[in-house]
C-alpha cells in the first residue's frame, strides 16, 4: 500500500465532511466533530488506561435482595468503587457509607462468594443500642429518613471494637446484619457504593 492510499485512510471521512460543512449542523458546540476522526495511538493508549483503571478500581454489582429498600431495590444495578479497605487505612470510614462485603459469619476456607450491601452506622469506639423503634449511637438518636420502617427489634448496648464497624440495612426489618451476628470486620469490606447506574423501569 503506497503512502498516498496509507493518507486517504486517515484523512476525515464523507461524513465527516458533509456534517461539518452543512449550515443546519454548525450550531451544534461539537463544531470540531474531533470525535468523527481517528482516534490515532494516543486515543487507544487513553482508553486502555481508562478501562485498566476502571477494572481495578470499580465494579458492577446487581442488587438481588430488598435488604437496602428504599435506597436501592431488587434489580438495580450500581457502581461499586472497589479496594475500599486499603484506603480505610487511610482515611477512616465515614458513618452512612454503603458498602459490600464478604459473608462474616462464612467459616474459614469455605468458598461461597456471598457479598452483602449495607450502610455503616457505627464506627470503632461507638456505643450501639436500638430500642423503642430508635437506633442511638453514643446514646444520641439517630435521625434515619432513609430506612423503610423502625426497626422493630432490640439490640443491647454494644461497643464496636477496633477494626470493625457496625452495619445494618435501611430496610431495618429485613435484613440479616450486626443486628444479628454482630460488628463487621473492616478486613471484609470489598467496596463502597458510588451510584446506581439502572433501574428497572417497572419499579
Amino acid at each position: 500500500m503506497d503512502v498516498g492510499c496509507i493518507m486517504s485512510l486517515l484523512r476525515p471521512s464523507a461524513i465527516y465532511n458533509f456534517v461539518t460543512s452543512y449550515p443546519a449542523l454548525r450550531w451544534m458546540p461539537c463544531q470540531s466533530w474531533g470525535f468523527l476522526r481517528w482516534p490515532g495511538l494516543d486515543g487507544f493508549l487513553r482508553l486502555m488506561v481508562v478501562g485498566l483503571l476502571w477494572s481495578t478500581f470499580s465494579e458492577l454489582r446487581f442488587i438481588p435482595s430488598s435488604s437496602m429498600f428504599p435506597t436501592l431495590r431488587v434489580g438495580d444495578r450500581i457502581i461499586v468503587e472497589k479496594f475500599l479497605q486499603a484506603s480505610y487505612y487511610i482515611k477512616n470510614p465515614s458513618i452512612h457509607d454503603i458498602i459490600t462485603f464478604k459473608d462474616p459469619t462464612q467459616l474459614y476456607g469455605e468458598n461461597t462468594e456471598t457479598v452483602f450491601i449495607k450502610r455503616i452506622v457505627a464506627k470503632a469506639g461507638d456505643a450501639v443500642e436500638v430500642h423503642h423503634g430508635v437506633l442511638y449511637v453514643n446514646g444520641v438518636a439517630q435521625q434515619e429518613d432513609f430506612i423503610a420502617q423502625p426497626p422493630t427489634y432490640t439490640i443491647p448496648l454494644t461497643t464496636v471494637p477496633n477494626d470493625h464497624v457496625y452495619v445494618l440495612g435501611d430496610n431495618r426489618n429485613n435484613s440479616y446484619d450486626s443486628h444479628v451476628w454482630g460488628p463487621l470486620p473492616m478486613k471484609n469490606i470489598m467496596g463502597r457504593y458510588v451510584t446506581c447506574y439502572h433501574r428497572p423501569t417497572n419499579i
